[in-house]
């Protein structure tokens, strides 16, 4: 089999994102476009010879044929060995099992997670490291540089690869293992877990449903509630992975996962309900009648993670990402650990982790996870909401506002206005930043703000800073307005503005939270000049 050397150009777009680079389809179909960014990923590799990579994705539209290329790129690039999923398939938290597992040099993540899929929609890739987690800024900047400057490609001239029989072959000097893409993690998940709690849980009369959205979770599900726990069959809906996620949006969320939020609401609802995302490493969770929001769930899973067996000695520390409510910094104050503040984009957890600083980790995205991997991780969520209903024996609803009445409640919503033209978006945030030298002393929505800022992060383990990571308003009573242009879409800019404020009085813990905050809400709207700039009268998502 021979090398075979590709010329090419640069692509001008191929700057990754929060998480990667996320494209729609037919701009990864364009000549050279999906080689350009593998070899710009390779060459931020440059130890890469001889080593592992662990290869797979969320089975979306434009999937295996990305497998294929990828493959006969790294067989011409050194690379010692693949290890793939059976049939292209691996959810992201399965990536970093394996890899870390492995001790593989890295993996390369075929999604574009809660994105929409399909010919006409959006598809992804992304390089994680060894320690499982998503590439640092210093590594995508990397690639973006090769990108820029890129001139040629090295793939070698074979035939498509058997992908869909486990088992081992070479391709050209490097071999390929192609393995069940379901079992090292949920080997795993029993390990941290008590599977034998979980089974009496879910074999008696308590009822759940999980939505895989016909994502990559719905083989992971079947396996480990209604094979490994003994979850009736029809637990798991939508649990067979289609390439256009059956023409739905995999994005858990009350808008995108509506049947299931339904169901949970209707009037013989069962007791719990979850659903995950594209890749897998997101989460939502309902209880009867009930939305736990992600901000809430981080904190309750810290208050009650001595549960869970991995956590019996208690936690480290916790981390949340900035636009995520302050509600984990209450219960890590009052478990006398630390508590850190970093941008969003998972990425940024790994340094905590890696240092031992950290054990649970949250964004308000409905992204949750631990030190088990480097990876937010949407069953892993959905089994410690199990563990924490096992040991209480109380309904989700009685156990959040146990919390609430304990720690107080982090009113919070976050209202998302998706697809502005970019240029409109960017005027949205150059128009905020105008403001902020003036904001502090001011009151507003009968608050006094005390700070006024672009968020920027020094990481305290490696002291690399991130600027430009959000705007804030900190008000004195606590309450925070946060502004933020988000970087996971591919079409136009989603700006997402979020609102939050403690509420410690009891009586007055059970109210909408849309309501509660209506005064942060105007206030937002109005500083944005939302209506004049964008003729939106209303945000696309609220959560």
């Amino acid at each position: 089999m021979a090398v075979l050397q590709i010329a090419t150009q640069p692509f001008a777009d191929q700057r990754p994102g929060t998480s990667g680079l996320r494209k729609k389809v037919k701009v990864f179909q364009q000549p050279h476009y999906l080689e350009n960014f593998v070899q710009s990923i390779f060459s931020a590799i440059p130890d890469r010879a001889g080593q592992t990579l662990v290869l797979g994705g969320d089975g979306r539209f434009y999937n295996r044929e990305a497998i294929q290329t990828i493959l006969r790129m790294a067989a011409a690039n050194g690379w010692g060995k693949v290890i793939v999923g059976r049939g292209g398939l691996f959810s992201t938290p399965a990536v970093s099992t394996v890899i870390r597992a492995r001790h593989a040099h890295g993996g390369i993540i075929l999604s574009a997670s809660h994105n929409a899929g399909g010919p006409d929609h959006d598809f992804g890739i992304k390089y994680n490291t060894a320690n499982g987690g998503p590439a640092p800024e210093k590594i995508t900047d990397a690639i973006w540089a090769a990108s820029k400057t890129i001139q040629g490609y090295q793939t070698l001239d074979s035939a498509d690869a058997d992908i869909d029989q486990d088992g081992e072959f070479l391709l050209g000097d490097m071999r390929v293992e192609i393995c069940d893409p379901v079992a090292e993690y949920v080997e795993l998940m029993a390990r941290i877990f008590d599977f034998d709690a979980l089974r009496r849980l879910l074999q008696g009369p308590f009822r759940m449903r999980f939505d895989a959205l016909h994502a990559i979770t719905g083989p992971y599900a079947h396996e480990i509630f209604e094979k490994r726990l003994g979850a009736p069959a029809g637990t798991v809906v939508n649990g067979v992975p289609l390439t256009d996620f059956g023409g739905g949006h995999p994005d858990p969320n009350l808008v995108y996962a509506k049947s299931l939020a339904d169901h949970l609401f209707a009037e013989d609802a069962p007791d719990f309900g979850a659903a995950s995302d594209g890749d897998g490493d997101r989460n939502m969770i309902l209880g009867r009648q009930f939305f736990v929001t992600p901000s809430d769930s981080l904190a309750v899973l810290a208050a009650h993670a001595t549960a869970i067996p991995a956590y019996r000695q208690g936690l480290k520390g916790i981390a949340r990402s900035m636009p995520t409510s302050q509600a984990a910094d209450v219960v890590a104050e009052a478990l006398g650990i630390a508590h850190y503040e970093t941008p969003t984009g998972w990425k940024f957890f790994g340094n905590l982790l890696d240092a031992g600083k950290i054990t649970f980790c949250g964004e308000e995205s409905f992204g949750t996870g631990s030190d088990h991997i480097r990876e937010k991780d949407g069953l892993w969520a959905v089994l410690a909401w199990l563990s924490v209903i096992a040991d209480t024996g109380q309904s989700v609803a009685d156990i959040v506002t146990q919390h609430w009445r304990h720690f107080g409640r982090h009113y919070y919503t976050r209202h998302d206005y998706e697809e502005l033209p970019a240029e409109i978006g960017e005027q949205i945030i150059q128009t905020i930043i105008a403001q902020l030298p003036i904001l502090p002393g001011q009151t507003l929505a009968g608050r006094s703000i005390i700070t006024a800022d672009d968020f920027t992060y020094t990481d305290p383990i490696d002291g690399s800073t991130s600027t430009h990571q959000g705007l804030r308003l900190l008000f004195a009573d606590g309450a925070r307005l946060i502004f933020r242009l988000s970087g996971t879409g591919t079409e136009g800019a989603t700006l997402r503005i979020y609102h939050e404020y403690l509420e410690k009085d009891t009586q007055r813990q059970q109210q909408d939270p849309q309501r509660a905050l209506r005064d942060l809400i105007r206030l937002g709207r109005d500083l944005a000049r939302m209506e004049s700039l964008t003729s939106r009268k209303a945000p696309t998502v609220i959560t």
